[in-house]
């Protein structure tokens, strides 16, 4: 059953569209310089699909966080726009003043206009419900001017902050090109997941998968957790293990905090933890079983018995979703787990699933990105779909669509 609008209910020729991407990009304060990352390519169709049609496009979107030191301006995102959109991207130092507001009213046919951070206003993260975002700022001034809203970001759909959810009540709202993908690709892996539905975990960063690990443990969706990475490091540990010279790095408060939780993980039959471990010495790999623990070496990888183990499993998979890789995959000798991994999923028939940043890098230095089913621009808001939360940007498309079907 249809619960939104997208590109194919609408006619735009001639009609003002305001359009909602995810522009936020990596930052170098030395430099004061953007890098160019993969939705800015992707928002780029949407954008340029919408000028096509005759469209009068104006664009939105975020750059940082107010106080941290890559909240800027977005005079350079106009410039990576132009390139990829293959036409004049024009930048307006401002969101809602009459600088913006006159040029907006001058727009004419398949132009298109980048306003400046939205996050410069100060209701934009407002803690407010989808109705009560009506009144943001940005809702005020700028929906008189426009026929549609185009929501094009997945990526920031689990925030409730104006741009984002804010015209639902007060103009069309249309699911773009990538908001599209993102759901249907996403979907596969959450509500539609056939099985056996396996998850790799990995990486450094644990505490954005807390919350889906405990969802899959409690939930029927997932069958197998294959833990890897410092969180493969943390279920060691968790089972009273004692890593040596990388234990003391695990004894970081915010580790401690994590640990309780794992203990708790690590009671659950779904979950796989390492059954040995890579190790650098004098530049080399070496690997060890856990009964040679404690070691004073770095530990730089799953072992080559735990990856073959994890590659049994995942090549019987029917789902798998991906997050970081195993081990230090950019040092010589340390990428062995996260490349067996990756063929696995290669050698399966399983729709495979991955998100974005060191994910994403991994992938393509190893296998062909062409060979995994579907690849996310989000972060955040990936492990939340997965967790079977409701998205406020997703519920602010559905709310429009009920009022203007």
């Amino acid at each position: 059953m249809k619960e939104f609008f997208t590109m194919d209910d609408f006619h735009f020729s001639g009609k003002s569209v305001l359009v909602r991407v995810d522009l936020n990009s990596p930052y170098d304060p030395n430099t004061k310089k953007i890098e160019l990352n993969e939705r800015i390519i992707e928002h780029a169709k949407t954008i340029r699909e919408l000028s096509d049609k005759n469209a009068k496009v104006v664009v939105i979107a975020h750059q940082g966080r107010q106080g941290d030191p890559d909240f800027t301006n977005l005079s350079q995102h106009a410039e990576l726009l132009t390139k990829y959109v293959g036409k004049p991207v024009e930048f307006v130092d401002d969101v809602v003043g009459e600088k913006a507001i006159n040029r907006i009213k001058t727009l004419r046919n398949s132009e298109i206009l980048l306003l400046d951070n939205v996050r410069f206003l100060k209701d934009e993260t407002a803690k407010l419900s989808i109705e009560e975002f009506a009144n943001a700022e940005i809702v005020k001034k700028l929906s008189p001017l426009f026929d549609y809203f185009v929501l094009d970001c997945f990526s920031v759909s689990h925030r409730a902050q104006a741009s984002v959810v804010g015209f639902a009540t007060v103009l069309p709202c249309i699911a773009g090109r990538v908001m599209v993908n993102e759901i249907e690709g996403i979907s596969k892996a959450a509500e539609h997941a056939e099985h056996p539905y396996v998850m790799i975990l990995g990486g450094s960063k644990i505490d954005d998968y807390l919350d889906l690990i405990d969802f899959a443990i409690k939930s029927d969706r997932v069958d197998k957790i294959l833990t890897c990475g410092v969180l493969g490091e943390l279920c060691l540990v968790a089972e009273g293990y004692d890593l040596g010279k990388k234990t003391e790095f695990l004894k970081e408060k915010k580790f401690l905090e994590f640990l309780s939780r794992v203990r708790e993980f690590i009671k659950s039959k779904k979950i796989e933890r390492p059954i040995d471990l890579a190790i650098q010495v004098n530049e080399k790999r070496k690997d060890i079983k856990l009964s040679e623990l404690p070691t004073n070496y770095m530990i730089l990888d799953i072992g080559i018995k735990t990856a073959g183990n994890y590659a049994n499993i995942i090549r019987k998979a029917k789902t798998i979703y991906l997050k970081g890789p195993a081990g230090q995959y950019e040092t010589k000798g340390f990428d062995l787990g996260t490349k067996i991994i990756l063929k696995a999923i290669v050698d399966s028939s399983a729709f495979s699933l991955i998100g974005g940043g060191h994910t994403l890098t991994a992938t393509e230095k190893f296998i062909n990105k062409k060979n995994i089913s579907y690849v996310s621009l989000s972060g955040g808001a990936l492990i939340e779909y997965l967790c079977g939360k409701k998205l406020p940007g997703i519920e602010a498309l559905k709310i429009s669509f009920q009022k203007y079907k």
